[in-house]
């Protein structure tokens, strides 16, 4: 095992837990735990955002695809990154001047609605569960590929720091936390492909070759865990190790739950046009749905201010995502091997040693995108379960109760205990497909009620639990036949794996049509609320 792993990932944890610990200091009131007291600058703002945003996904998933579908996927990145300009565009100054501190919070200011109130609190509860199971089931991954020691322990432990660091410092101790981590996970992507790069001129350039023509670039060993059938070679038993020799090529492998290898792999990805304009759509305007990403902008001290983080927030997002892209690519290179047992996602952590070969630097670099994986986990998983904290501390948790800083606690705990336990018992989940959907959902209920709650005076509570009812709705019973593997046939499941080119459509579809058949709905304060959210804080004082 790497000697650097577990000092590097000890010194990881530590440091969090030692911001969170300093950021103690200044939290002090229920404002503090929930929006930082709207105090926090749009520099710090963005650096939090964009540590929180860059999740497992983005860390191990986006390269993993690379390597597995090659350019096809880019997507992703794309509308990952994308995805601010729309919240930039529509969302981030009238968000701010709404006066919420939730999700839920803006439902009532702009909508009146209690009912509507405790929709967007339920979906805000499965939106967060549904993106942060996959954080945790990364650390786990992450944990068993580069020590050998059990998933379990890994999930449970990033787990338990989060918890830690959301109860006691809430969102004033988180802030310090993810801009810190943000700058990692940068600098644990930047500093080995720089190296990774050199190796590759100097092994006289290689060839990039798709999938389908990928081949050994050097002496490789497969160590197999299941039982498994390798085109030209035969049946190859769990634990037993296959030997190939430079320039052989990837096999086709088969086992009782998959097909893995470069026959396997279809230019394109796993879906057609279809899947992939869905799939733009799902993260363009999944990203403004974000609760987590959303709670952010309540923490800046005016409209103006949110507008600047999320400007930031692009510039920092799209530099960090032109490096996963590396990854994947150079990994078709030095990882092949990861195409045949399909755990692509590992090709951030593996490939720096198997590149640079078993020495210190090649060590040394594979416990630096350990780390900066580590912190990829704490940090989305940070503003989650913050985000999910503050919905069951404003509108779960008894009314008579709710209020104190203790009882925030208590909300943190109950927030974590389901998606923890889930992820400790659930380890074969693709993290990609799963953020994906929690994407796909996040665009089809709360990204028209936000553009349309903003923009349109005549939404009513009605159209808006109508449309969040049906397109968020079916967007959630996709997600579940997606999970459960259901049977469908081709066409079928092509439009239930990508539900947003059509669940995103009839939410804004049902919202309108609802509204104008219930127009005598509309809020009497309207005007003022419209007022509100749009006047710039100078011409309202």
């Amino acid at each position: 095992m790497n000697p650097y792993l577990v000092p590097g990932l000890v010194v990881v944890v530590l440091v969090t837990i030692a911001i969170g610990v300093y950021g103690l200091r200044f939290a002090r009131t229920t404002s503090d735990f929930l929006v930082a007291s709207r105090s926090v600058s749009p520099s710090w703002n963005a650096a939090a955002i964009s540590g929180e945003y860059l999740s497992a996904a983005s860390f191990l998933g986006v390269a993993g695809l690379v390597l597995r579908y090659g350019a096809e996927v880019l997507w992703y990145p794309v509308g990952f990154a994308a995805g601010y300009l729309a919240l930039l565009l529509f969302v981030a100054a009238p968000l701010r001047r709404s006066g919420a501190f939730t999700l839920p919070d803006f439902c009532e200011v702009r909508l009146r609605s209690t009912r509507l109130r405790r929709l967007a609190t339920a979906f805000v509860l499965f939106i967060g569960a549904l993106y942060l199971l996959p954080q945790l089931q990364g650390a786990g991954l992450t944990f068993a590929t580069v020590t050998g020691g059990s998933y379990a322990w890994g999930a449970l432990l990033v787990g338990i720091v989060v918890t830690a660091n959301v109860a006691f410092g809430g969102m004033r101790a988180i802030t310090f936390v993810q801009a810190f981590q943000y700058w990692l996970k940068l600098t644990a992507l930047a500093v080995p492909i720089l190296f990774l790069i050199f190796q590759w001129q100097s092994d006289g350039r290689p060839a990039v070759t798709p999938p389908a023509g990928a081949v050994f670039h050097a002496a490789t060993s497969v160590v197999f865990e299941k039982d498994a059938v390798l085109d030209g070679v035969g049946p190859v038993h769990a634990g037993e190790t296959v030997h190939f020799a430079a320039g052989d090529p990837v096999p086709k492998v088969s086992t009782v739950d998959a097909t893995f290898g470069a026959d396997w792999l279809q230019p394109g990805g796993e879906s057609g046009l279809f899947g992939t304009y869905s799939l733009i759509l799902a993260t363009f305007l999944g990203t403004m749905g974000l609760p987590h990403v959303l709670v952010r902008f309540y923490t800046n001290p005016d409209g103006a201010s949110a507008r600047r983080t999320t400007l930031v927030v692009l510039a920092m997002v799209g530099l960090f995502y032109l490096l996963p892209t590396l990854y994947g690519v150079l990994g078709r290179i030095y990882t092949p091997q990861l195409l045949m047992t399909g755990r692509t996602d590992a090709v951030v952590l593996l490939l720096p040693e198997a590149a640079l070969g078993g020495g210190h630097l090649g060590r040394l670099l594979g416990a630096l995108v350990t780390a900066g994986a580590l912190a990829a986990f704490l940090s989305t998983s940070s503003g989650l379960l913050t985000s999910i904290a503050g919905v069951i501390f404003t509108d779960v948790l008894p009314p008579g109760r709710s209020g104190s800083v203790r009882d925030f606690r208590v909300a943190t705990v109950l927030a974590a205990g389901v998606p923890t336990t889930m992820a400790v018992f659930v380890s074969d989940m693709d993290v990609s497909r799963v953020v994906g959907l929690a994407f796909a959902v996040a665009a089809s209920s709360f990204c028209p009620l936000l553009v349309l709650g903003i923009w349109w005076r005549k939404l009513t509570d009605a159209g808006a639990i109508a449309g969040i009812l049906v397109g968020g709705g079916s967007a959630v019973v996709a997600v579940f036949v997606t999970v459960l593997g259901a049977d469908l046939p081709s066409n079928l499941a092509e439009f239930v794996a990508q539900p947003a080119a059509w669940t995103v459509p009839l939410a804004f579809f049902v919202m309108v049509v609802v509204s104008l058949l219930t127009s005598r709905r509309v809020p009497a304060d309207v005007g003022a609320t419209m007022l509100r959210l749009h006047a710039p804080e100078s011409l309202r004082s």
